[in-house]
């Protein structure tokens, strides 16, 4: 039978499923975590399917101050509290890279790295996006030596040294506010000569020690053995120059992981396209979270897209 989905095979860790299930979510972040909640408080049998962490980029974020009703916490914390909500409510969390779905006659068939493939009436996609790369000399050579896109995941590693977040959104704001207090200098170097963050974090940046670098871009990675020095080209004048540093924090934005979904329309930039109900081009798959197309990348826009669409399925399937 031939795959409707095709994912990269990779086995991350396994546990024993199932033969059937109303409802398969593939990808254990916030929108993931929301859909297996709603789910299985509307009765559907519900496995969660995660390939790696749960939680996804959200865990990476060290401070989330605009979740309503939580004044302040951090990604790992919120997300994990999710976690035990969704599975509390009934819903398996199955730790197993899915690497295909096939249709049957009477829904779906989700492959899995640990040789199981348990059987589904309807499929949410919650994959998520992942860190942007700069594409430039040196990044791949020095990713894990020096380049890094989690500042929460690693920034430990650079305490007490010299550190540049490349980019000018929320998440490199926040970065550059979070590494200020480990590292001992912290540079944000922008393409523009203005931020894209949100107002009070622009706020924030101007009150800090970070130095901001504008008009500039990331030429090249330098260094031996680790990173010693990035080269800077302002896009102005085209002049290069160097700046010393122990660390480069790449924080640019994001990409869908969608480019082995190739039987669902995708906008230009590789979202996946869903009406206001989560459905998709395919008939009985839903998608939500940030590989979905809109307009706002938030937790609780995956929340809120991860409820809709678990929703969608009880009324399919009730």
């Amino acid at each position: 039978m031939p795959s409707l989905l095709v994912f990269k095979q990779e086995n991350v860790y396994n546990r024993d499923m199932k033969e059937k299930y109303d409802l398969i979510i593939i990808g254990a972040g916030p929108a993931g975590l929301s859909a297996g909640l709603y789910g299985a408080r509307a009765g559907l049998s519900c496995a969660v399917v995660e390939k790696a962490a749960v939680g996804g980029l959200a865990t990476t974020t060290a401070d989330i101050e605009n979740y309503p009703g939580v004044k302040r916490t951090d990604g790992f914390s919120l997300c994990y509290a999710m976690m035990e909500q969704c599975t509390g409510a009934g819903a398996e969390t199955v730790f197993s890279e899915a690497v295909g779905v096939d249709r049957t006659d009477g829904g779906f068939l989700v492959r899995l790295a640990n040789g199981t493939s348990p059987s589904c009436k309807r499929v949410i996609i919650t994959a998520g996006a992942s860190p942007k790369k700069l594409n430039v000399d040196g990044e791949e050579k020095f990713t894990g030596r020096g380049v890094s896109y989690c500042a929460t995941c690693d920034g430990a590693f650079f305490r007490g040294k010299t550190v540049a977040v490349i980019g000018g959104g929320n998440t490199a704001v926040e970065d550059a506010l979070y590494l200020e207090k480990l590292a001992a200098k912290v540079y944000l170097v922008h393409r523009r000569d203005a931020l894209r963050a949100d107002r009070v974090l622009d706020e924030r940046l101007k009150a800090s020690a970070v130095t901001p670098i504008w008009n500039s871009v990331v030429h090249s990675i330098d260094g031996q053995d680790k990173v010693a020095q990035i080269a800077l080209k302002d896009v102005k004048t085209e002049a290069l120059n160097t700046v010393s540093v122990d660390g480069i924090f790449v924080a640019i934005g994001q990409s869908p992981n969608s480019e082995i979904f190739k039987d669902l329309k995708t906008d230009e930039y590789g979202y996946i396209l869903t009406d206001e109900d989560m459905r998709t081009s395919v008939d009985g798959i839903l998608c939500a979270g940030d590989i979905r197309h809109k307009s706002l990348r938030q937790v609780i826009t995956a929340c809120a897209d991860g409820a809709i669409a678990a929703s969608t399925a009880a009324r399919d399937l009730l």
